[in-house]
């Protein structure tokens, strides 16, 4: 534990990433409070299933809360002396934010800019937030860098993302907050999200039920096991980011700053097709899927896969979980968690 951090603010405490975020915390000695709407985007269940485990530490306080709820956030704020924020609360999901735009309106961009001005008024050490892989759009020089242009999103998702990190920088300029903009890769494993792949298929295989494959297979993904995420954002939280002193105006590097800002790549740096992915879920399960082949859905990108060369260098980090480990774990936790 550092010492200089000693109160933590884990926005969507019940969610996949916030819950394994939290429980860590808490295990590393830090007092947490979780902050989480518990909203219906998925089975509520899951959600409240991870907050019990969470409430039975006496280190946790949890707040029932909507970012986009103002004065309630002031409160809360008032209330406790956070040393740092982990925002790991939005809408998440690229395809259902062609259905439900104004809900990523209301969480990632209102929500988001409640939670800057509460930072810049109660004196937080390091705000770290959730970006994603999703901002690099229609890149395709691989693998993605935090210093690439990234100006060309494919969904209202991934914009809402990319303006979290300008929102951020803007403040982390006016008012010197300092901020880390995590871009997480295709995240997976025990207590993950219903809507990702690795839960859908799992559940379809073993109901003998037929699997969507978009893009006829040829996905690449950069999954990136839960533990390895976590690990990247624990070290990231006490690694308060300075200003890049070679950040120059004339050819301006994304991923540094003049001001105290900075950018990681949070993947395993090895991506991985679909129809492999496919084969490690049969294998484990010991059943073959059946499947019904679709072409690319909007919003979606073929491929994605993270240089993570400078987590490496400043938190002597690296994600290496294979994909076979980390599936396993998976699917062991998923016929335990549904019997």
């Amino acid at each position: 534990m550092n010492s200089q951090f000693k109160c933590i603010l884990v926005t969507g405490a019940a969610g996949f990433i916030g819950f394994h975020l939290s429980k860590r915390l808490l295990a590393d000695g830090y007092q947490v409070c979780g902050l989480d709407n518990l909203n219906d985007y998925y089975d509520v269940r899951l959600k409240q299933a991870r907050l019990d485990q969470l409430l039975d530490h006496k280190e946790f306080s949890f707040a029932e809360l909507d970012l986009a709820d103002l004065h309630g956030m002031q409160n809360l704020f008032k209330e406790n002396a956070f040393d740092a924020v982990v925002n790991l609360a939005a809408q998440a999901g690229v395809r259902y934010s062609l259905e439900n735009p104004h809900a990523y309106i209301n969480a990632n961009i209102a929500g988001f800019v409640n939670l800057l001005e509460c930072c810049r008024f109660n004196d937080i050490k390091h705000l770290v937030f959730a970006s994603s892989s999703s901002v690099y759009g229609a890149n395709t020089k691989m693998p993605f860098s935090v210093h690439h242009n990234v100006d060309h999103p494919v969904s209202l998702y991934a914009a809402t993302k990319k303006a979290n990190e300008l929102m951020a920088h803007t403040y982390s300029h006016l008012f010197k907050i300092r901020c880390t903009g995590l871009r997480f890769f295709t995240v997976y494993g025990p207590w993950g999200r219903p809507d990702m792949a690795l839960f859908l298929f799992t559940r379809a295989i073993l109901q003998g039920k037929p699997i969507k494959v978009f893009n006829h297979g040829k996905m690449q993904r950069d999954f990136t096991y839960i533990d390895d995420i976590i690990e990247g954002v624990t070290r990231i939280i006490t690694i308060q980011p300075k200003p890049n002193p070679d950040w120059s105006g004339a050819s301006p590097d994304p991923g540094t700053s003049y001001a105290p800002y900075k950018i990681y790549n949070i993947g395993n740096n090895n991506p991985v097709e679909l129809m492999k992915f496919i084969e490690i879920i049969e294998n484990a399960l010991g059943q073959k899927a059946k499947m019904e082949f679709l072409d690319l859905q909007p919003g979606d990108v073929p491929a994605t896969y993270a240089d993570v060369d400078d987590l490496i260098r400043d938190a002597g980090f690296k994600p290496q979980t294979p994909l076979e480990t980390g599936i396993s774990r998976f699917i062991k936790w998923y016929k335990e968690y549904y019997a």
